[in-house]
């Protein structure tokens, strides 16, 4: 069975580091023109299927590579790993996406940003801050910033599976700061910026528990912020339509 170990950023050579950081940044690049001026606040349509699917995997890549650093280098960082990584991220991105034309399909007017919808948002915002503080998202942390042992599964079908074990694992880590993208703008990319910036600080820091506390403070001030005076918060653009009508 394989284990799980400690991760090190000695495992591996600088070549991972540059390929990931070098992938990272093309899929910024191309993710700022993808998205320029699609903004529009909670609620923002998300396009197409087969748009937002190429998008959300430039804004997978652009967002959590970076984190990936280390856990690539101490896998590896093959294209076996980083491929099944992602590949977990798309699946979730397509449910969400499912969701999301959901609720926009029922046109509900309860959630209008005038009505609801600003307490709405300001609640998810909350809600990401309690999950900050469980058990589940403290396990799934531990196990984040963990590489996975290679241990009985060698070459390119172990990486695999060693990047999708991951990648459902940092799924479960980042699903409340995701919830926070898709809930103050998906086309985002100043949510986008924030959101990454987060992560890489549970993620990357060595200390775990005051950055995980240090994040969950900051989505509670973000939240009343939201629900007290949400015109004066930088970066979120107030919707024109309701919520499930854009």
């Amino acid at each position: 069975m394989a284990t799980a170990r400690p991760l090190r950023t000695h495992d591996g050579g600088l070549t991972p580091v540059v390929a990931l950081l070098g992938l990272a940044a093309a899929a910024w690049a191309v993710s700022v023109e993808r998205m320029s001026g699609m903004d529009m606040g909670p609620g923002t349509d998300p396009g197409r299927l087969g748009w937002f699917v190429v998008t959300w995997v430039l804004m997978m890549a652009a967002m959590m590579l970076p984190a990936l650093l280390p856990a690539a280098r101490a896998g590896g960082g093959s294209a076996a790993f980083v491929g099944g990584y992602l590949g977990v991220w798309t699946a979730a991105g397509v449910a969400a996406y499912a969701v999301l034309e959901g609720v926009r399909a029922a046109h509900p007017g309860w959630l209008a940003w005038d009505s609801a919808g600003r307490w709405v948002a300001a609640g998810a915002v909350l809600a990401a801050a309690v999950y900050q503080v469980t058990a589940a998202k403290r396990s799934c942390l531990d196990r984040c910033r963990t590489a996975p042992g290679a241990a009985g599964e060698p070459g390119a079908a172990g990486a695999l599976r060693g990047g999708l074990r991951h990648g459902a694992t940092c799924v479960g880590c980042c699903a409340g700061l995701m919830a926070v993208l898709f809930v103050l703008g998906v086309m985002s990319l100043t949510w986008m910026i924030a959101v990454t910036a987060l992560i890489a600080v549970e993620r990357l820091l060595p200390w775990r528990t005051p950055a995980v506390f240090g994040v969950a403070a900051a989505l509670v001030v973000l939240a009343v912020w939201i629900a007290v005076d949400p015109g004066t918060v930088p970066g979120l653009t107030l919707p024109a339509a309701p919520m499930g009508g854009m």
